[in-house]
Formats: C-alpha cells, sequence, structure tokens
C-alpha cells in the first residue's frame, strides 16, 4: 500500500511517498519492518531515499526526525 503526504519539522516541510506492507520483510524493509520504500523531499530536493535499501541517507537532524515519525507510523 502506498501513503503520501507532509509533515513539518521545526521550520522544514517533508513531502513523503511511503509504500509499506501488512507483513514485515527481512529482506527487503527498512531495519526488517513493513517500510520497502520511502522518500523524503524537503523544497524539490531529496532528503531520504530507501528503495529496498538505502540509497540517500538522511541529510539532517531535521530529516532525521522526519523519518523517525514515518518509521513508528508506517513500519
Amino acid at each position: 500500500m502506498w501513503a503520501e503526504g507532509s509533515i513539518k519539522i521545526e521550520n522544514s516541510i517533508f513531502h513523503y511517498w511511503v509504500k509499506h506492507y501488512e507483513e514485515p520483510s527481512e529482506d527487503y524493509g527498512i531495519d526488517g519492518g513493513r517500510i520497502s520504500k520511502l522518500m523524503l523531499k524537503r523544497n524539490g530536493e531529496i532528503a531520504y531515499n530507501y528503495d529496498r535499501g538505502q540509497d540517500i541517507e538522511p541529510v539532517d537532524e531535521e530529516t532525521k526526525m522526519a523519518l523517525a515519525i514515518l518509521m513508528k507510523e508506517y513500519n
């Protein structure tokens, strides 16, 4: 299932796309969880990307905070 939305962290607004499943995946999920794809963008720039493996690490603390919120909700 896909989820899309925006999340505000301090002065930044992140737009996100998450592909998540009902069951966790040791092979493809973030930390063995349910998220197989997740992209965070801020101001049109990719701040984090995971596509069955980490492609772009979080670029700063605000990105890490947004990622933590999405992990709690979807993973």
